[in-house]
């Protein structure tokens, strides 16, 4: 009987090694022909070469508090009803509530304009959007866009969400944040939105809103063609600062990002094919870039992967991660490329990340890495961890796959573990993992960390503190 076991615990590992190969490409392979196929895939989009200032259509007021949202929204109407262009925000603070981006419009920040967002929650209408992965009615995100094409948001000036402590991001629930009991904050919607998702509640009955405390994200172009982001600055977000959620051909170039409050992820594609984002500066309180595709049932449900993302040319100051799979991932990932990447900070967490657990589901795979400089990390380089959230109350026993994952002349001088595992203790779900010509240095626990059911690891020519 011994034996028996023995052989069929050899023949599942024999499985898990060779489906982790299966059309597998190369790291060479994936460079020399899969990447320049993706990013033949991603075209900016290009607009009518006709300018809307919006003072033009209206003027500026002196009085204070004054909104102008409708000033905004009715020249983004007219500029899209006319063939479109861009609209253009001149130089100044322009205090406002939503923004509806339309098919064909470029609203373009000049150098000195700052669109400042009111924190005035009766000004938010609900719209269809996502949060954390689960589909819901919640506050406008300040900058939308909902089934539109060939849609930019660019120029030299600023978005700034107006979040801080006595207002959005004390509805995270955290006393650092501001909290005190009473607040009305996501402790009410976000237990709500997670027990509505795990009972395939319909989305239409999904209502939050006021009385919820479920923040809005910055900017959020759903099931959009065609965006560009480029050049601005985005600031103080209430939640996620950048979120593309199943959009397609999307483009994020040259922007800065600073976002020290709860959840302030930087860009977070969702379930979106071909996206570029490069030349990017993040300094954010949660993931710099943090790749999505649903959470649990919902991201079972709709099964749209994101997939083909490009990250280059980056620098990532603070952050939990990054460069981060996860952890709302059910529909899976495929195909992501990250080079010429700096990062460094002692509150950077970790470098490359993949997060996620057995409520989840879907496959993670062909996650390709090379040339990131890192200065220092709090953690690990490379962190995959199969049993994030333990605690999370959902349907347990979809069981995630991450692999294919390779990390070529990617070096760091100080963090506490090279590579960080994390996988299950049943099942061989991580496999064909390579780690290459890499030099991690600084390394505070002497070396790896790996617990759990994993095959085909390998280490090549690398070295933690000076040795092989």
């Amino acid at each position: 009987m011994k034996k028996a076991s023995i052989f069929i615990t050899a023949l599942l590992f024999n499985i898990c090694v060779a489906s982790g190969h299966e059309n597998a490409p190369t790291p060479a392979e994936a460079w020399a022909e899969l990447y320049p196929s993706v990013e033949s895939q991603i075209k900016a989009p290009t607009f009518r070469d006709k300018d809307y200032n919006i003072l033009d259509y209206g003027k500026r007021s002196d009085t204070k508090g004054y909104l102008y949202t409708e000033l905004i929204n009715n020249v983004i109407k007219k500029c899209s009803e006319e063939g479109g262009g861009r609209v253009i925000v001149p130089a100044g603070e322009w205090l406002t509530g939503p923004v509806t981006l339309l098919s064909g419009v470029n609203l373009h920040l000049e150098e000195g304009a700052t669109l400042l967002f009111t924190d005035d929650v009766k000004e938010y209408p609900l719209v269809l959007t996502r949060w954390e992965g689960m589909d819901c009615y919640n506050y406008q995100p300040m900058i939308y866009a909902c089934e539109q094409e060939n849609i930019g948001l660019t120029g030299k000036g600023t978005v700034d969400g107006g979040a801080h402590n006595d207002n959005w991001w004390k509805m995270c629930g955290k006393p650092h944040y501001g909290y005190v009991d009473g607040i009305i904050s996501q402790k009410i919607g976000r237990p709500l939105l997670q027990e509505w998702n795990e009972n395939a509640t319909p989305v239409e009955q999904r209502v939050l809103g006021d009385g919820y405390g479920m923040r809005p994200q910055l900017v959020n172009p759903v099931k959009c063609k065609n965006v560009l982001i480029e050049g601005v600055t985005l600031l103080r977000s209430p939640f996620w600062v950048i979120h593309p959620l199943l959009c397609e051909n999307v483009t994020v170039k040259g922007v800065h990002i600073e976002n020290d409050g709860p959840n302030g992820d930087g860009c977070d594609p969702e379930s979106c094919k071909n996206v570029l984002i490069e030349d990017c500066y993040f300094d954010t309180g949660d993931d710099c870039i943090a790749i999505k595709s649903g959470r649990n049932r919902d991201g079972r449900t709709w099964n749209i992967p994101s997939e083909n993302i490009i990250v280059r040319n980056c620098r990532m100051k603070n952050g939990h991660g990054g460069v981060v799979v996860g952890s709302e991932i059910s529909g899976g990932y495929r195909n992501l490329f990250v080079e010429n990447c700096v990062m460094d900070s002692p509150d950077l967490d970790r470098v490359v990340r993949i997060k996620t657990n057995s409520c989840r589901g879907g496959v993670i795979e062909n996650i390709f890495v090379r040339n990131v400089e890192v200065g220092q990390c709090a953690e690990s380089v490379l962190k995959i961890n199969l049993v994030y959230e333990p605690k999370e109350v959902c349907q347990r026993g979809f069981n995630p796959t991450v692999r294919n994952v390779y990390l070529d002349n990617v070096n760091c001088k100080k963090s506490k573990y090279g590579v960080m595992i994390e996988a299950l203790d049943d099942e061989c779900n991580v496999y064909n993992i390579e780690v290459k010509d890499c030099d991690f240095d600084g390394v505070t626990s002497g070396g790896n960390s790996i617990t759990g059911k994993t095959d085909d690891i390998r280490l090549l020519n690398v070295s933690i503190n000076g040795k092989k």
